[in-house]
C-alpha cells in the first residue's frame, strides 16, 4: 500500500524537482506531499502523520537551515534531510551538527535518496517506540548494556541517557579492560546514529607509513591507489579511537581541524573532502596528566572534556561483581555449550577479596575458568596495604641491625639512630629476639 515505506514532505522551490521527487517516491512506496514554499510548508505539516521532512538548503526567503531551526523546535525526533549544491556542502555538514538527520548533494541519484529516506524512516519509528515505551524501555536497554547496581554504573547511565543523543563529541577514560569501546559503541545505538557506521581504531595500533592513510585516507594523486581513511568510513555515524592520547601530536592536530571543519584531506590530497562524524575518543585514567606531559593536544582535550565519563574499575564497584561474574559465566556457557555452575560462597568470598587488576577480561577468564576446572586456581592475593608494608621492611632493617651487632640492642640502636626505649618497642611489636 503506498505510503507504508513512510510518510515524506518535500520541499524545494523548483517545481519540477518536487514532481520528479513524487513521481518516483510515490511509485517507491512512500506517501508524498511535496511545497515550492516553504513557510506553506511549515504552516501546513501534519507533525504526528510525519516521518521525514526533505528540504532544500538554498531557497529565496526561509531557507532549509531556518526550516531544519523550526523543526527542532517542533519536533526534535523528526529527521531532517538536507538537499545541497556543491558549494553548500560545508554548510549542509554543519546544519547535521545542529540536528540534520543527513544530506545529499545535488544531483543525488534517486535510489540513494531512497535508501537515506528508510534509514530516516526507521529511525523515526524506532524514536516513537522507544517514546511509547517510555523511561522505563530506555533503562532495560540501558540495564542490560551496562549491568550493575553500584552508585557508579547507576550514575554513569544516568549521563549515557543524558548524551546518547546529543550531537556532541565525547572522552571516556579508564582503566584498560573496564569496557570504553562498549560504551563507546552503546552511546552510539542508542543516539541519533545508530543506524550510520560505527568504525572502532586503536591508536596504539597504528604504526609505519600507512598510519597516515589509515586515519584520514589517501588520494590517487599522491601514485597510490586511492582509499577513504577511517574518519570518511564513519561520516554520518561515530568514530571510536582508543588510546586517543598515543596517536602523534601531528595527528592530532588535523583530527582536531576534521572536528572544527567538518571537513577531512586526505593524504597526497588538494581538496578537502566534506564528513560528519562523531568522535568518542578513550583515554587512560588520567587524561588532564597526558595533556601535561605533552602526549595529548590542550584543545583536543578541551574540546573533548567537555562531554567526559569515567568507567570505574572492578574493585571500586565490587558490589557488582556477583551480576557481573553471573552474565560472564551465562555468556561463556553459551559459547562453549556447557551448563554454567553455581556459584558457592567460598567463590565469592575469594572473587570479592581480589583487586581484579585485568578488570573485566580478567573476570571473564575467570569465569571460563570455573566453566572448566574442577577447582579454579586460586587468585593471585592481593598487595598487602601500605603500612603492612612499611612495617615489614622495618622489621626487616631492624633485624638485620641487630644480627650485624650481635644481638647487642644498644649497638643496634646506635647503628639505626634510633632511641634505645623505641628500638626495644619496635622488638617487642615485631617479635624480634636481642640480649
Amino acid at each position: 500500500m503506498q505510503g507504508d515505506r513512510g510518510r515524506i514532505i518535500f520541499i524545494d522551490d523548483e517545481a519540477g524537482l518536487c514532481e520528479a521527487a513524487r513521481d518516483w517516491l510515490g511509485a517507491s512506496g512512500f506517501a508524498v506531499r511535496t511545497f515550492t514554499d516553504p513557510v506553506a510548508a511549515l504552516a501546513g505539516l501534519d507533525l504526528p502523520g510525519c516521518d521525514c521532512v526533505v528540504t532544500d538548503l538554498r531557497m529565496p526567503g526561509v531557507d532549509g537551515q531556518q526550516v531544519l531551526d523550526a523543526l527542532r523546535l517542533r519536533d526534535p525526533d523528526l529527521p531532517v534531510v538536507l538537499l545541497s549544491g556543491h558549494a553548500d556542502v560545508p554548510v549542509a555538514v554543519a546544519a547535521m551538527r545542529t540536528g540534520a538527520h543527513d544530506f545529499l548533494e545535488k544531483p543525488y541519484r534517486a535510489e540513494h535518496l531512497v535508501e537515506v529516506l528508510d534509514n530516516a524512516v526507521a529511525l523515526r519509528r524506532a524514536r516513537r517506540q522507544a517514546r511509547a515505551g517510555g523511561p522505563a524501555l530506555l533503562s532495560e536497554r540501558l540495564e542490560a548494556r551496562l549491568p550493575g547496581s553500584s552508585a557508579q554504573v547507576r550514575h554513569l547511565r544516568q549521563r549515557v541517557r543524558a548524551l546518547a543523543d546529543l550531537p556532541v563529541d565525547l572522552m571516556l577514560s579508564g582503566e584498560p579492560g573496564t569496557g570504553r569501546l562498549a560504551l563507546a559503541r552503546c552511546l552510539h545505538d542508542l543516539g541519533r546514529r545508530a543506524r550510520k557506521p560505527f568504525v572502532a581504531l586503536d591508536a596504539h595500533a597504528l604504526s609505519g607509513p600507512g598510519a597516515e592513510a589509515e586515519i584520514f585516507g589517501l588520494d590517487r594523486g599522491s601514485g597510490g591507489a586511492a582509499r577513504a581513511g577511517r574518519i570518511e568510513q564513519a561520516s554520518g555515524g561515530t568514530l571510536y579511537i582508543a588510546s586517543v592520547e598515543a596517536l602523534p601530536l601531528a595527528f592530532q592536530a588535523r583530527l582536531m581541524a576534521v572536528l572544527r571543519e567538518g571537513e577531512v584531506m586526505r593524504g597526497g590530497a588538494l581538496t578537502p573532502r566534506p564528513v560528519d562524524l562523531r568522535l568518542i575518543a578513550g583515554t587512560g585514567p588520567d587524561p588532564a596528566r597526558a595533556m601535561a606531559e605533552g602526549r595529548l593536544r590542550a584543545d583536543l582535550f578541551h574540546h573533548l572534556s567537555a562531554a567526559a565519563l569515567t568507567l570505574p574499575p572492578l574493585r571500586h564497584r565490587r558490589e557488582d561483581l556477583a551480576e557481573l561474574l553471573a552474565a560472564c559465566l551465562h555468556e561463556a556457557a553459551r559459547r562453549l555449550g556447557l551448563p554454567a555452575p553455581e556459584l558457592r560462597a567460598t567463590d565469592l568470598d575469594r572473587l570479592m577479596a581480589h583487586d581484579w587488576p585485568g578488570n573485566l577480561p580478567e573476570l571473564r577468564a575467570e569465569a571460563q575458568r570455573l566453566l572448566l576446572a574442577p577447582e579454579p586456581a586460586p587468585l593471585p592475593d592481593p598487595a598487602p596495604p601500605l603500612p603492612e608494608r612499611l612495617a615489614a621492611i622495618e622489621a626487616a632493617m631492624i633485624a638485620s641491625a641487630l644480627a650485624e651487632a650481635g644481638g647487642v640492642a644498644a649497638q643496634a640502636a646506635e647503628r639505626l639512630g634510633l632511641p634505645r626505649r623505641t628500638l626495644n618497642e619496635k622488638i617487642a611489636r615485631y617479635g624480634l629476639r636481642a640480649e
